[in-house]
């Protein structure tokens, strides 16, 4: 179905890996494509209840955008790139399901910015993150200047996207741009624990905590706002009616797996 993706869906949880191994996973125009049309998939298909991204091998999760296509593009070309980029990684930051990143190797230029739109992120150890554009003349294009900034501060951000420098999974964890430290060997299996327990919640109220949660960084929105207006949404859902006689009849809920 994919030229340069696998999938695999298992118990819900939908694994998307970027199988460029020969390229170390680079995104060139053919990866951006279909990682729209596997978006598509993960927001189409009921069955899927979330999904995880990662690489192929062992070696790199993504080690940036294929640098070939960017030879002799115009400034208008160029923005065309960033632009779209920028909107397939949206995709996945607003996905109102859950999608995590399990960095298996390096997570370079784009790499690193398709981590940070996921909604979190799992590192194995022998992971590196960085943002090395300045070293072609360039900066991060497909959102890297803002999310960085988000997850790390601006000082911490700056220095890496100007230097050029890689850190560690030891120092990403320490900034708080990962959530976990494991072995390559553990990786998938942490990040499936991890959303078989967020699965086990009401999807519907999954998709809300996304959308608040979004709102923190939004220009065009108050975050406060969006939070009153998700949280008493929650209660025209039969998921919150459930919830809630579950918990005064002292019994496990048992969730509609509609996200409305």
């Amino acid at each position: 179905m994919y030229n340069t993706l696998l999938t695999n869906l298992t118990d819900g949880i939908f694994t998307i890996t970027i199988n460029r191994p020969d390229k170390l996973n680079a995104l060139n125009k053919e990866v951006m494509t279909e990682l729209n049309k596997v978006l598509d998939e993960v927001a189409d298909n009921a069955d899927i209840q979330s999904a995880i991204i990662t690489g192929s091998d062992t070696k790199a999760f993504v080690a940036g955008a294929d640098i070939s296509e960017f030879k002799g593009l115009s400034i208008a070309e160029g923005k065309a790139v960033a632009k779209f980029g920028q909107e397939t990684f949206f995709r996945i930051e607003n996905s109102s399901k859950p999608i995590v990143a399990c960095v298996n190797g390096f997570a370079l230029g784009g790499g690193c910015e398709l981590a940070m739109s996921c909604h979190f992120r799992i590192a194995s150890d022998n992971a590196k993150f960085g943002q090395p554009e300045v070293n072609l003349g360039l900066i991060p294009g497909y959102g890297g200047t803002q999310r960085l900034v988000q997850l790390i501060g601006k000082g911490r951000a700056l220095e890496m996207i100007m230097t050029g420098n890689m850190i560690d999974a030891a120092t990403a964890l320490q900034y708080g741009l990962v959530n976990h430290l494991v072995s390559q060997d553990v990786l998938i299996e942490t990040a499936i624990a991890l959303l078989k327990t967020i699965s086990a919640k009401a999807p519907s109220a999954i998709a809300a905590s996304i959308t608040a949660a979004n709102a923190v960084y939004s220009q065009n929105q108050n975050g406060y706002e969006v939070e009153l207006e998700v949280f008493g949404n929650c209660f025209g859902t039969p998921n919150m009616n459930e919830g809630v006689d579950a918990f005064l009849e002292k019994r496990k809920p048992v969730f509609n797996r509609s996200r409305k």
